[in-house]
């Protein structure tokens, strides 16, 4: 283990966080509200993945939002970067081994209905996994045979829902379905994915869920909506718009949890 590692552990095993925070695409400046942050790039802890994906920072962030300890994974590592759906394993589980019992992830995604237009903020209230991949095909033991029907904690979710009515936050809440890109989805899928159930499509997140139940880690999650499905406005989908519109919704969704963990809420 990097001396960097074994420091980050230890510091992070004094702050005493019990919840943990990943950052997707272009929602990064939430650590700009960490209090005395200690941050530690991904490329010096032996064994945390480094991605290759712009719009994503690689690093943890660790401190205080109104003296509530916290900790962020700035960034994540997707399955079409290395063709790993458990590339986030061991920063999950380093996250559990200091002390943390509940994850909130967050990634940009596609709408798939016109009351949830980009710049919108989705509550992920449960999921599908279309891919087919698992993080956890390989493990050993039987611990892999996770139940999923609780996937995403109803208590977590309801103090989300009571923070942003008194903030007067609108927050949509549907089923995010996992492809695995990175090519983004043709209008057929599209169709397919509203028949199937459906509020939004994204790339990631999903293997992260699946991983954190298995730490045994209670899970909230969320979309920031960038774009429209293909197909829904007969424009052409780009990573471009992604980046240009995952920090408008993201200033809502920083504002939110911000405030969520203000009042111990998460």
């Amino acid at each position: 283990m990097k001396a960097e590692t074994a420091t980050l552990i230890e510091g992070l095993n004094g702050l005493k966080a019990e919840t943990a925070i990943v950052l997707g695409s272009g929602l990064g400046g939430l650590v700009d509200r960490i209090e005395n942050p200690i941050r530690i790039s991904y490329g010096d802890l032996e064994g945390f993945p480094s991605g290759g994906v712009s719009g994503h920072a690689g690093e943890v962030v660790a401190g205080t939002i109104s003296g509530v300890p916290i900790v962020m994974l700035s960034g994540r590592v997707h399955y079409y970067e290395h063709g790993k759906a458990d590339a986030m394993r061991l920063p999950i589980e380093v996250l559990a081994a200091i002390g943390v019992k509940k994850l909130v992830l967050t990634n940009s995604a596609g709408s798939l209905r016109d009351n949830l237009p980009p710049g919108s903020v989705m509550l992920i209230t449960d999921h599908i996994n279309w891919s087919g991949m698992n993080p956890l095909i390989g493990e050993p033991t039987d611990k892999r045979f996770v139940g999923m029907t609780n996937a995403y904690s109803s208590s977590m979710m309801d103090n989300i829902r009571q923070v942003a009515n008194e903030q007067n936050v609108t927050l949509g809440e549907g089923i995010y379905m996992w492809f695995s890109g990175p090519s983004f989805e043709t209008p057929a899928e599209i169709k397919m994915a509203k028949l199937l159930g459906a509020d939004a499509v994204g790339m990631s997140t999903v293997p992260e869920v699946i991983l954190a139940r298995f730490a045994g880690l209670e899970v909230a999650a969320f979309s920031v909506v960038t774009n429209f499905g293909a197909g829904m406005t007969g424009g052409e989908l780009s990573h471009t718009e992604t980046k240009e519109m995952a920090p408008k919704g993201g200033a809502l969704l920083g504002r939110l949890l911000a405030s969520c963990i203000g009042e111990n809420k998460l």
